[in-house]
């Protein structure tokens, strides 16, 4: 069995757990965290997922996703995977919830209750892990929506679905952008 996720309901409200491979392939509902992770000039920290990964790899996306343990907050679940994904830590604040259905390829679906994290780091040393990381990359906010615009195919889908609202919710802003409704 692969690591358990947390079944939840529309009102993220848990149902109990799921092995998590049989969870996306069945399309259940669970939860789910994202962080996106911003440099003092607000470059937004992305990460290109290893081509191992059971789903999406090969795709830049935001600088962590994953899921809560059992009984574990989403947000100590996102201040346990940073340093296990990219080898440091940074303090992170709850930017918004947002909950989606969305097909990630090989019959997979990711639908996810997922809390967002926003963080602020001094482009700290990155230290990724091979199993998780194949690359990394600070992005001006103008460049990456440019490029998700041009290229969608190259980053995840839930990335593509919650960069608007994380820009909104950076340190510096993007009036151009509003947060989803969960």
């Amino acid at each position: 069995m692969s690591h358990p996720v947390v079944l939840v309901n529309e009102d993220d409200q848990s149902l109990g757990t799921a092995d998590k491979l049989r969870a996306h392939a069945e399309g259940w509902l669970h939860r789910a965290f994202s962080v996106f992770v911003f440099d003092p000039t607000g470059r937004l920290l992305l990460q290109r997922r290893t081509d191992e990964k059971y789903h999406s790899g090969g795709l830049w996306s935001n600088t962590c996703c994953s899921h809560p343990r059992p009984e574990e907050p989403a947000i100590d679940g996102a201040h346990r995977r940073l340093p296990e994904e990219l080898g440091f830590t940074a303090s992170l604040t709850p930017a918004f919830q947002d909950r989606y259905e969305l097909p990630v390829g090989d019959a997979l679906v990711e639908h996810e209750h997922n809390h967002v994290f926003i963080g602020t780091a001094d482009t700290p040393r990155i230290r990724p892990s091979a199993d998780e990381v194949d690359d990394w990359a600070w992005v001006a906010p103008s460049a990456l929506r440019d490029d998700v615009a041009a290229r969608p195919h190259r980053y995840t889908a839930w990335f593509r679905h919650l960069l608007p609202a994380a820009l909104a919710a950076a340190p510096s802003g993007d009036p151009s952008a509003s947060a989803p409704t969960a």
